[in-house]
């Protein structure tokens, strides 16, 4: 085989799979020689699309044979898979300290929705309208990202929860999937939806105390942590499928609310 040194092909490699993953990875390999569609069908955006076709071009400026580059390309996606490849950091909400500097709770939500390619789940208790984030999910839902909130209901939440429902946070975003879990699926006794997730790609996970409301993305002390790469991601967005698909999450008319 080539000796493969530190050049522009194998960078590329290494920005792909740090960012769009080890199936991507794989589904590239997939495609080397293939002089009709030399890069993924399935792809999940023109980023990805660009990021291939850069890689595989790559690979021809270096002379690099084809067999050499699925190879090649098959065993950086086991070697990904294999270490997990992630990263996790501390994001937090409310005061900061010079001593200790961390994360963000407000700018990892919003990096991560404007960063989103083809998929944004998000997760919340409780809701209120948060301008910056409002405005990068509406940029998302725009250039083709699925968006989809769960929230809870003033139904499920019982007394813990007043005022409008938390779904109406989202009234402005007529493109964004409402979810919710009926009180009809519930188990007796006073099971809420409590979780606050947001996962992006499936690539990307922040798991948090934090509501999306200005108290809890910004004011209050909340904690959490963000996980880059690995197959924590992964089995948050397939978790949140499975509960959709089984009928324990269904889509929240528009209607629930009067303010939509």
């Amino acid at each position: 085989m080539s000796d493969l040194s530190a050049g522009p092909f194998v960078r590329r490699v290494a920005e792909f799979v740090e960012t769009w993953g080890a199936d991507r990875l794989v589904a590239v390999a997939a495609r080397v020689g293939d002089s009709v569609v030399p890069v993924p069908v399935a792809a999940s955006g023109p980023g990805e699309r660009d990021a291939a076709e850069a890689l595989l071009r790559a690979a021809r400026d270096e002379a690099i044979p084809d067999t050499e580059v699925a190879a090649y390309l098959r065993g950086v996606a086991a070697g990904y898979r294999h270490t997990g490849a992630a990263r996790v950091e501390s994001v937090w909400s409310g005061p900061s300290t010079h001593q200790v500097p961390v994360r963000a709770t407000a700018q990892v939500l919003v990096d991560i929705a404007r960063q989103a390619v083809h998929e944004l789940v998000l997760l919340t208790y409780s809701a209120k309208p948060y301008p910056p984030l409002v405005e990068v999910l509406g940029d998302a839902v725009e250039r083709g990202v699925r968006v989809q909130v769960v929230v809870e209901t003033l139904t499920g939440a019982g007394s813990a929860l007043s005022g409008n429902e938390p779904a109406a946070a989202f009234g402005g975003l007529p493109k964004v999937e409402l979810w919710h879990w009926p009180s009809s699926r519930r188990p007796a006794g006073k099971a809420k939806m409590h979780a606050k997730v947001a996962v992006a790609d499936r690539r990307v996970l922040l798991v948090s105390s934090a509501n999306l409301t200005q108290s809890g993305i910004a004011t209050s002390i909340e904690a959490g942590l963000l996980v880059r790469g690995g197959t924590a991601p992964v089995r948050a967005a397939e978790h949140v499928a499975a509960l959709q698909a089984s009928g324990e999450l269904v889509r929240l008319q528009r209607s629930y609310s009067p303010l939509f």
